[in-house]
């Protein structure tokens, strides 16, 4: 007999299988355990849909492998919550049990990845990656490297070649880590690739701990020494020496970060990370840097400062810059002069310039001659007029000054007081010991 094509207008597969059981009891499946699902997720069988959706998040949380929870257990919460969820699956589940769903009716209930459905509820993975099978896509770290590099450098732009070794992915077993592709379950972390061990800290206190699983080292997987990957020896990455051309641009600062994106090693299952440089600018014998802007110091001679200066100041780019006063100006010690656009050039508008600016300091002599200081007398502007008379000035107490290095002096001072409170310390912790024998 041909067999007969169902239309269009025909009921379907589970409605036509429970009609069937209304004209033929022979039919009708046998009855199987309907209570099940519900004690998975903790609710009564009365459950409304808030219900079985609070409990189904509240223990999948709790038992998600990437928090060091049973695979098999949160397995079983997204099959109980799969079939209760769906009110045509959760009708056939109470009135024929299990069974009746592994048979065909209404939708097997492992249609679903679990992974799939705990994501639906957090729009991702809440614990930081993407998890299927049970395992966690992790990010990859990053590896910084520092960078030395000039003054020089930051102020013309380089390019520096550096050779670098990191891991990549097997290309023979394409990350697999065994010649056939398949792998086996780790025994000690059943698949999740995390432990969970517990240390007694006290009475009544216990400290739990999730650690990645040495076993697998953190894989969920372990491969037989027969089936290893001759080329990657099971590690599933290989090295491989790559060259990276590191661009150095005109006014970049120290510290600032040059990035290459998914340059890092890689591994399965495992967003690669960055190889990041920090750049640690070497200091320069005469240029400081703040910002955009570049200090020297200049010393000048007494009769420089007086009676004019010129000098030539070598830039970082080799230029022979001219620096000189003006006719008649006089250059105080500690003072400053800016030359404009002669500074750093500015990050990403290199055409752009900070300022130069020079810090004077005068040398002045140790000693003048009787014959120097009158003809100095006569070019410099007069001496202030003393208030005093000469019988009062007469009347006065004569001092000497002398030299004296204030920093020195004043440390000096400071050791000596420290000392005193020390031995003054000393002296009363003594005396209280005295007096507390004499009072025994």
């Amino acid at each position: 007999m041909r067999a007969q094509t169902p239309t269009d207008s025909e009921p379907s597969n589970s409605l036509r299988y429970i009609n069937s059981t209304t004209k033929d009891s022979s039919l009708a499946p046998k009855k199987s355990d309907n209570t099940r699902y519900y004690d998975i997720l903790g609710v009564s069988k009365n459950a409304s849909q808030d219900d079985l959706k609070k409990a189904y998040k509240k223990a999948a949380i709790k038992n998600h492998p990437d928090k060091g929870g049973d695979p098999e257990k949160f397995k079983e919460l997204a099959q109980a919550y799969e079939v209760l969820s769906d009110p045509e699956k959760r009708e056939i589940y109470d009135q024929y049990g299990e069974d009746a769903l592994k048979e065909g009716m209404g939708g097997g209930a492992d249609g679903h990845d679990p992974f799939d459905i705990f994501q639906s509820f957090f729009g991702g993975n809440p614990f930081g990656g993407s998890s299927k099978g049970g395992r966690r896509q992790r990010r990859g770290e990053d590896i910084v490297h520092p960078l030395k590099v000039s003054l020089e450098d930051l102020y013309l732009g380089t390019t520096k070649k550096l050779s670098l070794s990191r891991n990549v992915i097997c290309s023979k077993c394409k990350g697999k880590g065994s010649k056939s592709g398949e792998s086996i379950q780790c025994a000690g972390c059943q698949g999740s690739g995390m432990k969970v061990t517990m240390r007694q800290l006290g009475p009544s206190m216990i400290q739990q701990m999730q650690q990645p699983c040495n076993d697998c080292k953190g894989t969920g997987e372990t491969i037989s020494d027969k089936d290893r990957c001759s080329a990657c020896k099971g590690e599933k990455v290989v090295p491989e020496k790559k060259v990276l051309e590191v661009v150095v641009e005109k006014g970049m600062q120290n510290g600032q970060r040059i990035t290459f994106p998914g340059a890092s090693d890689e591994a399965p299952d495992t967003i690669t990370g960055d190889i990041v440089f920090v750049l640690q600018q070497k200091e320069h014998p005469k240029f400081k840097r703040k910002g955009d802007d570049l200090f020297v110091e200049h010393n000048l001679s007494l009769t420089e400062a007086l009676c004019g200066f010129q000098f030539v100041l070598t830039h970082l780019d080799g230029r022979q810059l001219l620096i000189k006063s003006n006719p008649g100006e006089v250059v105080k010690p500690d003072s400053f002069k800016a030359i404009n656009d002669e500074g750093m050039p500015m990050y990403q508008r290199p055409f752009m310039k900070g300022k130069l600016y020079i810090h004077f300091t005068v040398d002045f002599p140790d000693y003048l001659s009787p014959e120097h200081v009158k003809a100095l007398e006569v070019v410099l502007p007069p001496k202030p007029l003393s208030p005093l008379s000469d019988m009062e000035l007469d009347e006065c107490e004569e001092t000497t000054p002398h030299n004296v290095n204030i920093e020195e002096e004043m440390r000096r001072k400071q050791q000596q007081a420290q000392a005193e409170a020390y031995e003054e310390d000393e002296d009363m912790q003594g005396g209280a010991q005295r007096v507390q024998c004499a009072q025994q």
